[in-house]
């Protein structure tokens, strides 16, 4: 076990990573990753999305739609009322496309094939069974670590099943009463409505992925009995309205939204109709939203779908722009070898003190450690840009004279902030119970932040009698 904090004056260091690190939105190393050539899709099929009438799968031959046709080239290749969004995003040569069977349970950072781990997007196309406690955790772990959710949702009283719930009950019950956080997390509820019909707009915004991606500009969607969801920025300031409902804007009537939580990227959508495209299998009485010449619903479903699996450009509730990215490394100083050059730390932070070892070269960032009462910082203001894709990777070493294996009593806590001070995102949370030896590698998906000019901060806090030291090393923030 290394000493206590009083010879370790490469605590700056460490902490000047950690606050690095944290520029990102944080994704475990775990969470899902953007596959390097396709964008990999799971389209939920375990919560009743064929009951009743409704139709809502990309083809019959499930997991795999690619069993029904390998080269589809119109919607009826595939069957089903989403064959459609299916065949036009295969078509591309950018995605990899799988349906979660009926029968089957939402998984996270298991070893089935359809796992939420080995996705980038879940779309949920209007649920009718609730999500178990277990499925929740995963659906929320996901999104926090990296994943991007569609909720397509439907009006109010349309329980196709008859067991009681339909999908304004099932995603506000998964907003709310999950085992990871029920506080609001999305900054969006659902409205329990039942809205007739109408063409809600879409709002003025040119550099908002969604409404103007590679697959065309949204100008209005289709509302034939659905749904609106009221904002709640306090809760989190990403969430942004894109469609509204004729007669409202700001927090109220939001027909189409978007927002993040944690690393990940959330969409929700009012309504099914939109994504129907009138054929499905026999026996369902389906109508074309999705072809609808009043509307721009396809593409309005298909430049989402590239916005939360990361495929174009990306912005949280709307702050990026679509377009190109070079490549590149945006941290300064990320090994900390220059001392306390681009960082702003608590003094003693970034050392080369041989009390902690520094995972490569002699400088690291190295919070807390002293034994007493003591809170370090560590931070460095990053503009990560427009339409990029990026991740934020570092090394965490936690030690501790600490014995217990249950209590947190020592944290270092990394945050992304505004440039108002604002706490956008904690993305993560490290204590005494993370010690181990070594460097671990951590990795955090910070995409969501594209076009936007955001300040990395960690916070060391350590209690009055034993030592925990957190250090950081060889940090890296990478765009493409």
């Amino acid at each position: 076990m290394l000493g206590f904090r009083k010879s370790r004056q490469r605590l700056a260091s460490a902490l000047a990573v950690f606050g690095l690190v944290v520029t990102g939105a944080a994704v475990q190393a775990s969470a899902p990753a953007a596959a390097a050539t396709q964008h990999r899709v799971l389209f939920d099929n375990g919560h009743a999305e064929t009951a009743g009438n409704a139709d809502w799968v990309i083809s019959t031959s499930q997991p795999d739609p690619l069993g029904q046709d390998s080269s589809p080239s119109s919607e009826t290749d595939w069957t089903g009322a989403l064959s459609s969004w299916g065949v036009a995003l295969q078509k591309t040569g950018d995605y990899s496309l799988r349906t979660l069977p009926s029968g089957s349970s939402l998984t996270y950072g298991g070893s089935a094939a359809n796992d939420l781990s080995n996705f980038d997007e879940l779309v949920l196309p209007e649920p009718n069974t609730l999500f178990t406690t277990a499925e929740k955790t995963a659906i929320m772990t996901f999104v926090k670590n990296g994943g991007g959710l569609f909720m397509v949702s439907d009006h109010t009283g349309a329980d196709r099943n008859n067991d009681g719930y339909d999908a304004v009950e099932i995603f506000n019950d998964l907003m709310t009463n999950n085992g990871v956080d029920s506080t609001d997390p999305f900054g969006f509820s659902i409205d329990t409505l039942d809205v007739g019909s109408g063409y809600p707009a879409a709002i003025s915004d040119s550099t908002n992925p969604v409404l103007h991606g590679s697959f065309g500009t949204v100008t209005k969607s289709l509302i034939a009995d659905g749904t609106t969801a009221t904002l709640k920025p306090s809760d989190n300031s990403a969430v942004k309205g894109l469609v509204y409902r004729s007669g409202y804007s700001g927090n109220t009537g939001a027909f189409f939204a978007t927002s993040t939580f944690g690393s990940g990227k959330v969409a929700f959508w009012g309504d099914s109709s939109p994504i129907d495209d009138g054929t499905g299998q026999s026996g369902n009485t389906l109508y074309d939203g999705w072809n609808d010449t009043g509307a721009t619903n396809a593409a309005l479903a298909l430049n989402a779908t590239e916005w939360l699996a990361g495929a174009g450009g990306s912005g949280g509730g709307g702050g990026g722009g679509g377009g190109t990215c070079t490549a590149a490394q945006l941290l300064a100083n990320p090994g900390f070898e220059s001392g306390n050059s681009s960082w702003t730390a608590t003094s003693g932070v970034i050392t080369n003190s041989s009390s902690e070892a520094a995972r490569t070269g002699s400088y690291k960032a190295w919070m807390d450690g002293y034994g007493t009462a003591r809170t370090d910082t560590l931070a460095q203001t990053v503009t990560v840009p427009s339409g990029c894709a990026a991740t934020l990777n570092f090394y965490l070493h936690v030690d501790t004279a600490e014995t217990t294996t249950t209590t947190a009593y020592d944290t270092l806590k990394a945050q992304v902030l505004n440039s108002a001070g604002t706490v956008l995102s904690t993305l993560a949370t490290y204590s005494n119970l993370n010690a181990a030896s070594g460097y671990t590698l951590r990795s955090f998906n910070l995409s969501a932040y594209a076009g936007q000019t955001v300040t990395v901060k960690f916070t060391g806090t350590e209690g009055s009698m034993l030592q925990t030291s957190f250090v950081l090393d060889d940090t890296a923030l990478s765009v493409s």
